[in-house]
């Protein structure tokens, strides 16, 4: 097809900030290559953004505004982009253009998360599309591989690093024995994090990107409310050692696992283990590990922020809509993988019925008969230890850490264990937490 036989599609973006100016930029860079793929020209008519002083965007050409209803409501817009983050004045300016008859492509993870089950019903009742392969993991199309590229599989599990900034963190604190204060402010100075960085370290952005993923794995409605969410805040530089020594790293894991009983959504600090490739994946990058029935385990692997990688889904969700412009709703790609007549009533179990493997650090004092106690509680549980690691005081110091690997068990157990240990005179700390997942290392 000549992509010259047909008038160019026209573009409208919401925000011109980073990812906004990476978008303009592929656009214009590599247009001869999207029009081929394409079939049509696709050119940026229309933008708006809050400081169109600031932006970086190449804007040439573009009818610029400070309102994005002027962009929404503009008739010769044919499909808009929405760059803005966070939930309004996004929202209403996705569902007012798709009530205008325009496709929607976003980068909004948070957008999707919580609010995708009400755009994708508008989308499908006024017969638009709506591409959101950059809300999740920056420029690896995990979207698209799970939704087309594995769909003839029955996805068993999802594990994700899904947030450079908490990635890198940890990587720091492995690799060069930071604490966690230490390598936070500098991933703020190196411009990593936030200066409010409570999205990333407390697992929010990652869960937001978790509850897109399982949706699309296991045809279900997207549903944030039930992920469980813990951060990297408490993480100390001596747990990332004695994982370490037990041959184990510490990531920040995104986990989607679907059972006969219902599926379990959660993101928190993980020890896998080393030989994993997962565990070797380090600073700010990405990687998603998805098990099919059919493939087993495959991995995706990148970058997962960025001007240029974002971008670079943005475009390609571009050209998806424009090569199907003219295809029946019917023939088209669901965008949650299943049609949406078929999503499934799956429930989303709670973490307390979650079954995992654990690492537990104690401060006990340094006395005969604790390590007996604590071995007695969790054989009262029906706890079983997989490893117990002692290590000595400190100099003049009367408290010693413990390290145990316990055997999987149910989160409810572990939690009656934790709070029996706890109540023990000789424990002078709350006791540290940390999951621990094989990945069918084994």
């Amino acid at each position: 097809m000549n992509a010259h036989a047909y008038p160019p599609v026209k573009i409208g973006i919401l925000g011109l900030g980073t990812v906004g100016g990476g978008v303009t930029r592929v656009l214009a860079r590599n247009a001869g290559e999207i029009s081929r793929r394409a079939g049509r020209e696709i050119a940026i008519t229309h933008a708006a953004a809050r400081n169109l002083d600031t932006t970086t965007a190449n804007t040439a050409g573009m009818r610029l505004t400070g309102e994005g209803r002027d962009v929404v409501d503009d008739p010769e817009v044919s499909i808009v982009v929405e760059l803005m983050g966070g939930h309004e004045p996004a929202r209403t300016l996705v569902l007012r253009a798709l009530a205008n008859g325009k496709h929607v492509v976003t980068a909004n993870k948070a957008l999707i998360a919580r609010h995708g089950n009400e755009i994708f019903a508008a989308a499908g009742k006024a017969g638009m599309m709506v591409g959101f392969e950059a809300a999740v993991a920056g420029g690896i199309p995990i979207i698209k591989a799970i939704r087309e590229g594995l769909a003839g599989n029955r996805l068993e599990w999802i594990a994700g690093i899904i947030n450079g900034t908490a990635n890198y963190i940890l990587t720091e604190m492995s690799d060069k024995g930071r604490e966690f204060p230490e390598v936070l402010a500098e991933a703020q100075a190196l411009g990593y994090a936030e200066a409010d960085p409570t999205f990333d370290i407390e697992g929010i952005d990652a869960a937001h990107k978790l509850t897109i993923l399982a949706s699309i794995a296991f045809g279900i409605p997207l549903q944030f409310d039930k992920v469980y969410v813990e951060g990297i805040g408490r993480i100390t530089r001596d747990d990332v050692a004695y994982a370490e020594q037990l041959g184990y790293r510490i990531k920040h894991l995104g986990l989607a696992h679907r059972g006969e009983r219902g599926a379990h959504l959660r993101v928190h600090p993980t020890l896998i283990p080393q030989r994993q490739l997962l565990a070797n994946v380090n600073g700010v990058m990405n990687a998603v590990l998805v098990k099919g029935d059919a493939v087993g385990q495959s991995l995706f692997y990148g970058a997962g922020a960025g001007a240029d990688p974002t971008a670079s889904a943005v475009v390609a969700d571009i050209i998806d809509v424009v090569r199907t412009l003219t295809a029946d709703p019917e023939n088209r790609v669901p965008h949650l993988a299943f049609q949406p007549d078929s999503l499934s009533d799956l429930p989303v179990l709670p973490m307390a019925e979650v079954e995992t493997a654990y690492y537990l650090r104690l401060q006990a004092l340094d006395r005969p008969g604790v390590l007996a106690d604590v071995t007695r509680i969790l054989a009262d549980c029906g706890i079983g230890i997989e490893a117990l690691m002692q290590k000595e005081a400190p100099p003049s110091a009367s408290v010693v850490p413990i390290i145990l690997l316990i055997n999987p068990v149910q989160e409810r157990r572990m939690n009656e264990a934790i709070a029996a240990i706890e109540a023990l005179d000789s424990i002078r700390a709350p006791v540290v937490r940390i999951r621990l997942e094989y990945l069918d290392s084994d």
